[in-house]
């Protein structure tokens, strides 16, 4: 039972961090929509989840290596998603930027929706979990 409370928690984990880390992305490229040469970044969220939860997620940064017991660590590393891929443009700019805003405010958007969902999922499991805990 637990090991199954544990699974179902660690995927929607998971899908949270993703959802984040593809909401900066498409951040990023809705504020270089004006830059020269920009080239719009996203990735495949159903295959860096799958990878996600399989494998785990790659760090970056560097933590700082404690070697003695009162010493402080340098924060905790950052995850990121291995595939980042550019995208093709439907009409391409005379600047060379690829950003259209159109489909990332869309995008934007759904994403924001999805992680709003799968809080909202989580928040139920987690009351459904505390109501059958509850002696009556």
């Amino acid at each position: 039972m637990i090991d199954k409370l544990t699974g179902t928690l660690h995927f929607h984990q998971e899908a949270l961090n993703l959802r984040h880390e593809r909401q900066q992305v498409l951040a990023n490229n809705i504020a270089n929509a004006d830059t020269p040469n920009f080239k719009a970044r996203d990735f495949d969220f159903r295959a860096e989840l799958e990878r996600a939860v399989q494998q785990g997620r790659t760090t970056t940064g560097t933590g700082l290596a404690t070697t003695q017991k009162g010493h402080i660590g340098g924060g905790k590393p950052q995850f990121t998603v291995d595939n980042l891929q550019y995208r093709n443009p439907s009409q391409p700019r005379m600047d060379g930027n690829t950003v259209d805003m159109d489909m990332e405010r869309s995008r934007f958007l759904d994403n924001s929706i999805r992680y709003q969902a799968s809080l909202q999922f989580i928040d139920g499991r987690i009351k459904g979990l505390r109501t059958a805990m509850q002696s009556e």
